[in-house]
């Protein structure tokens, strides 16, 4: 296999999708969204088998900074505090191509466990 690497990491203006671009010209739009609770951080994924965790609430998330981390990825900050998941090259490339699947996934994962994509409304 090629080796792949983005020439390109952009964030739209409302800071809901990350555009990657790869030096195969293939080129994805990633929301926050899905980057957030997809995360490859041990908080999400957990430390071993069976721990990975269904993360509701971040239908609005946004992309607050992206810091390049060495030559093989980048760790991707999100408004909600989270910023411990590093994202390769070849994980972003996996999201690009399988994120609609995986998404979905997701959705009936939350769905099974009667969560939900909205933020909990605080209590009045």
């Amino acid at each position: 296999m090629t080796e792949i690497w983005p020439t390109e990491l952009r964030v739209s203006k409302d800071r809901r999708v990350l555009h990657v671009t790869f030096n195969d010209q293939a080129a994805y739009p990633l929301p926050a969204e899905m980057l957030r609770v997809l995360s490859p951080s041990a908080e999400v994924q957990g430390h071993g088998p069976g721990q990975k965790v269904t993360v509701p609430g971040k239908r609005d998330v946004t992309i607050c900074s992206l810091t390049p981390t060495g030559n093989y990825a980048v760790r991707i900050g999100f408004d909600d505090g989270h910023s411990s998941g590093i994202y390769t090259w070849s994980y972003l490339r996996q999201l690009g191509e399988e994120g609609d699947t995986l998404f979905a996934d997701y959705e009936r994962e939350l769905e099974t466990k009667g969560l939900s994509r909205d933020p909990l409304k605080p209590r009045r």
